[in-house]
């Protein structure tokens, strides 16, 4: 364990709680509206945000050991996406908040487990893209990923 790994998981679970506090004060008629940004509805944003966690952390565990990601591009993500967003178009807000909070702790304490050696080393995420460190994909991929998907819905409903 190192003092970064401490303190990003730190910053994610409080990112997380401010999250499932703007989700919890959402309106039906607001869990129904589409972003601008995403062109996703409200409900589809939110699952994207949290069913994300198990999946980067798997990518951050698998940078940290020094493992090689198979191939994969923006292009299958956007196109992961976009499915995902069809899929949990109309999604409910119990399960979404369930599925927010339970995959936190597993995020929280992989992040936590690693040495600052380990978040120092880098690896191909995307294929013809520069490599990332795996404190860059916590960075980027657990604590932005959060903010930049609570803000589309924060300007959506207007808060």
């Amino acid at each position: 364990m190192g003092a970064k790994g401490e303190a990003l998981a730190s910053q994610f679970e409080a990112k997380v709680m401010e999250a499932t506090r703007l989700l919890e004060k959402l309106s039906d008629a607001e869990w129904k509206q589409t972003t601008a940004t995403e062109k996703w509805t409200v409900a589809a944003t939110a699952h994207h945000i949290a069913s994300s966690y198990e999946p980067i952390t798997r990518i951050i565990k698998t940078i940290a050991a020094g493992q090689t990601l198979p191939h994969f591009t923006r292009q299958m993500l956007d196109e992961m996406n976009a499915q995902h967003a069809k899929e949990f178009a109309a999604c409910t807000k119990p399960e979404t908040i369930a599925l927010h909070t339970e995959g936190v702790a597993a995020a929280a304490a992989a992040v936590r487990g690693l040495s600052d050696a380990e978040l120092a080393k880098s690896g191909t995420v995307f294929a013809g893209m520069p490599a990332m460190s795996a404190e860059d994909m916590v960075k980027g991929a657990l604590l932005g990923h959060i903010d930049e998907h609570c803000g589309s819905i924060r300007k959506t409903v207007g808060r």
